[in-house]
């Protein structure tokens, strides 16, 4: 797909489901007791993963696009599948799924695509099996596939090295199973949906400093679930409203989770122009209407606790550092080296190649701005946050962009090349 210069962007969006939240809302619906009903679904390809597994054990689960139904069959009530479970590019799908399965009364084995078997697993294998889980790599490897044999289960208190919601979540579904109370403690805190969502169908989940801690469970209640827009999915039109002269986008309905919102801080701390509309705090999910205008900004120093908090914008936020004035440092981020990608350097080649004076480091990368952009052949590594950087990117480039492997959007965001071009008129 190929991209040149844009003219002002104008208009009004509506963002697709946050990928989070639509994740978990499918998990918790299929292990709770009765009906959950949940709206404005994310329809791409790693939520329908989920679908797919929680299909193949038992779970009835009507998908009418928007609206998903999922019928739940209780705490207790997966069956163990007749295949494989395959959780494609889904690296929620596969951490999280894994703490549910650790405690179930079968065997089962998970995996996913090319991607996901080179992901590290031995970040949830080691808290599961401390626990008594008996969860192993297939081919040794510390990667998918994984085999495992469901055990009874004990409560542990495990201190993670690193602030993932996916290690904290799998170990917190596995401790709706297990004797006695399981704790996790972060560096710092990572993204809550699991928490407030866990807590909202019925479970016991509290939360001190950056130590989540829940206790066994009887049983949990289906619920009606009205996903917000994805805050990660928004970022890619917050960047080409703040980079495109001239523009000023309205994104509607944006999930504004105070462990999700770093996007909004950092691009207000480098001088953008962001107003808050419409804010709404009623559920445990807070939502806003995000309204952005082009205009100056200005490198800053990017790391820390915030980190956590805008990991999978960062590659958007490097791109967007391209054409602030001054130099951005972005660090304490080696963790985008297991994503989709390596993304540090997958960002650093790419935007070389595009004319950026960029420099990889060991846990981020140092940007000197205010260079222009030119356009070049973007080789995405089939990395949908690759991808859509790069699209918005092309647009503020001289020359043409070409994105190889740009159909890969479809893991979170199907539409976005639409929605894009549908700005531009």
């Amino acid at each position: 797909m190929k991209f040149t210069k844009a003219s002002p962007l104008k208009g009004e969006i509506t963002i697709p489901g946050d990928k989070s939240i639509s994740h978990r809302s499918v998990m918790f619906g299929s292990i709770a007791k009765g009906t959950t009903e949940i709206s404005h679904f994310l329809q791409g390809a790693d939520c329908l993963s989920t679908i797919s597994c929680f299909k193949k054990m038992g779970i009835q689960i009507e998908n009418n696009h928007d609206t998903v139904i999922v019928h739940g069959n209780g705490l207790r009530g997966l069956k163990k599948p007749e295949t494989i479970l395959d959780c494609g590019n889904s690296g929620t799908t596969t951490r999280l799924i894994s703490g549910l399965l650790a405690a179930q009364d079968f065997n089962v084995t998970l995996t996913g695509d090319e991607s996901i078997q080179k992901r590290p697993m031995k970040r949830i294998m080691e808290p599961l099996s401390l626990m008594g889980a008996d969860i192993k790599s297939v081919k040794e490897n510390g990667c998918a596939p994984l085999s495992i044999s469901g055990k009874k289960l004990h409560g542990i208190h495990y201190t993670s090295p690193v602030a993932s919601a996916q290690i904290k979540s799998c170990i917190l579904l596995a401790g709706l199973y297990a004797e006695g109370e399981t704790k996790v403690t972060e560096p710092y805190v990572s993204r809550n949906h699991s928490e407030i969502m866990l807590n909202y169908f019925g479970a016991n989940v509290k939360t001190e400093g950056t130590t989540a801690c829940i206790a066994p469970a009887e049983e949990l209640y289906g619920n009606k679930i009205v996903v917000p827009g994805d805050i990660s999915s928004a970022a890619y039109f917050i960047a080409a409203g703040l980079m495109i002269p001239g523009s000023e986008i309205l994104i509607k309905h944006v999930g504004i989770n105070p462990t999700r919102d770093g996007i909004i801080h950092v691009c207000r701390n480098m001088g953008a122009d962001i107003t808050l509309l419409e804010v709404n705090t009623d559920s445990g999910e807070p939502t806003a209407d995000i309204l952005v205008k082009s205009g100056s900004l200005h490198g800053i120093t990017i790391g820390g606790a915030i980190i956590p908090t805008l990991i999978d914008e960062l590659p958007m936020i490097a791109a967007m550092a391209c054409l602030a004035e001054g130099e951005t440092i972005i660090r304490d981020a080696a963790e985008l080296k297991v994503k989709e990608s390596n993304r540090i350097e997958v960002m650093v080649r790419n935007l070389s190649a595009m004319g950026a004076d960029v420099e990889e480091t060991e846990d981020g990368m140092i940007i000197r701005g205010g260079k222009p952009l030119r356009g070049a052949v973007i080789d995405s590594k089939l990395d949908h946050r690759i991808a859509m950087t790069f699209a918005v990117a092309g647009l503020c480039a001289e020359g043409e962009t070409e994105i190889l492997g740009a159909e890969c959007v479809n893991i979170s965001y199907p539409g976005f090349y639409q929605d894009l071009e549908r700005l531009m008129k």
